[in-house]
């Protein structure tokens, strides 16, 4: 008999929880597994031993947790050094436990195979495997990530609804920028499109970190010409906006730097509002959905839903099946109706790499999507969004 653990690592999202309990529903259901235990706050959790039975949890308890948002064990973004693997593996042979599977994106795929890895040069018998997650969408060798179908849905109808707020007081604020998530890949930024029906609709100006801008000037000319052919403007901007020689347009100030060496700045949206109403003369605002747009439960997109489950009992089974160092991967069968099927990828394929948006999705003008990217993302939002409704232009008439 087995013993499997479970962690999540790195940002929450909407359907992490979906895969944590597909995992556990899956090794339920097996005879080869007796005990399932899940470490809070990731790898954090193992090293302090502060661990829960997951497998004695009850049923309406799990039901419920699969539509709950966030990580119901804690996350973390630790980085695993070599002595946090030595005493984890001496841990997990205290507790007996041979089976191991990270719930998180690249970072986490580093950590479970560094950890596997270690575990095969001490001849220690221990299994890792990853199941995806990140709104980034941006792991290789997927289909996509669970997470980001739901970002995706929470952008495009934040980005519609700010939209039509800008078109009603045009004359008071002509510009919006809004603020969306998505580190180095133009994913999330990209969704913000599919709430278009036709091109006169927001967003006006996408500002790809695939396409990055030569300096804030040319960024204050591209808002200028736009303002100039509709009275108005809303565009999105990217949290790490950088111009094409790699200068943060917030500033070169390091607010942060994780574990991963990762550098966090300060957001661009109120450095770029203040140049746009300083150099422009035009008044303008920004929004910045943050943390809350990877994580609205009114968003939750149920293609993501369903998806993140499967993956999470996918992890299971390939555990089961005797792989080891790999990560699950999402394949699309069909789009009407959308349909996926799993395998897997090593985990030296996705450990600290990342996938931009491909220039195939990327418009000719650099700031706006193809019916590529719409044909492939609208499915993972669960299809089009419902139309507003705007008056007819029918004039009132006179009693003259």
């Amino acid at each position: 008999m087995s013993r499997l653990l479970l962690a999540q690592s790195g940002g929450a999202t909407a359907v992490i929880n979906s895969s944590l309990v597909g995992a556990i529903w899956q090794a339920q259901e097996s005879e080869q597994i007796d005990a399932i235990a899940g470490a809070r706050n990731g790898i954090e959790g193992l090293l302090a031993e502060d661990l829960v039975d997951l497998g004695s949890q009850p049923l309406d308890t799990l039901t419920r947790l699969q539509h709950t948002p966030s990580a119901a064990l804690g996350t973390t973004r630790e980085k695993l050094t070599d002595e946090m693997a030595e005493r984890s593996l001496d841990i997990l042979n205290s507790y007996g436990i041979d089976l191991v599977a990270f719930i998180g994106g690249n970072d986490t795929a580093d950590s479970a195979m560094r950890l596997a890895r270690f575990a095969r040069e001490r001849g220690q018998s221990l299994r890792v495997i990853s199941i995806p997650k990140t709104i980034d969408n941006d792991l290789p060798n997927t289909d996509h990530c669970p997470g980001y179908g739901s970002i995706a849905r929470f952008i495009a109808q934040a980005t519609r609804s700010s939209g039509i707020d800008t078109a009603a007081t045009a004359q008071l604020y002509p510009v919006k920028l809004i603020e969306v998530m998505g580190r180095n890949a133009g994913w999330v930024a990209a969704s913000s499109a599919l709430g278009q029906i036709d091109h006169s609709d927001p967003p006006h100006l996408i500002f790809f970190p695939e396409r990055p801008v030569s300096s804030v000037e040319h960024f204050l000319e591209e808002i200028a010409r736009a303002h100039s052919d509709r009275g108005q403007v809303v565009a999105i901007i990217p949290e790490t906006m950088r111009d094409q020689d790699g200068n943060p347009l917030s500033g070169n100030t390091v607010v942060w730097r994780d574990s991963f060496g990762h550098p966090y700045y300060g957001g661009p949206g109120p450095a770029l509002t203040s140049a746009i109403q300083e150099q422009l003369g035009l008044r303008a605002r920004y929004d910045k959905p943050g943390t809350i747009s990877r994580m609205f439960e009114h968003s939750i997109a149920e293609p993501d839903l369903l998806g993140a489950r499967e993956c999470g009992a996918a992890g299971v089974r390939l555990l089961l099946d005797g792989e080891s160092e790999v990560m699950v991967t999402i394949q699309r069968v069909s789009n009407d109706p959308f349909e996926i099927t799993t395998g897997s990828t090593a985990l030296e394929n996705i450990a600290n790499r990342e996938r931009p948006l491909p220039d195939e999705y990327i418009g000719p003008d650099g700031r706006t999507v193809t019916g590529a990217f719409r044909e492939y993302a609208l499915p993972l939002i669960g299809g089009p969004l419902e139309p507003y409704g705007h008056l007819e232009d029918i004039p009132f008439p006179s009693r003259r």
